[in-house]
């Protein structure tokens, strides 16, 4: 099977970056993502980047990603009218580096 990753990029309020990254932490990934990484990308932006088994798997998991959202959301900025608070990416992988 290949892998699929999916990627959120966010704007956080200046307000509440402490708690979104705390709740981000706190949030249970178990059973979904095979790795779940956020990164911060400018003062009050991140990136969250997930890592899925298959397309499959994330489709099945889908639900439980838009409830922990729909948690976080008071916590985000509008990226733009036709984005709204996320700015989603995702497909297969296409090439993997990994040294040795």
């Amino acid at each position: 099977m290949t892998r699929f990753i999916s990627t959120v990029r966010f704007s956080v309020k200046q307000d509440f970056i402490e708690e979104f990254v705390k709740r981000e932490k706190e949030l249970d990934y178990t059973e979904m993502a095979e790795q779940v990484t956020l990164i911060k990308t400018g003062e009050n932006t991140f990136c969250w980047i997930g890592v899925f088994e298959s397309e499959n798997a994330i489709i099945a998991c889908r639900p439980k990603m838009i409830e922990q959202l729909d948690s976080l959301r008071h916590t985000l900025e509008e990226i733009s009218p036709d984005l709204g608070v996320t700015d989603p990416a995702s497909g297969p992988v296409v090439f993997d580096w990994k040294p040795g």
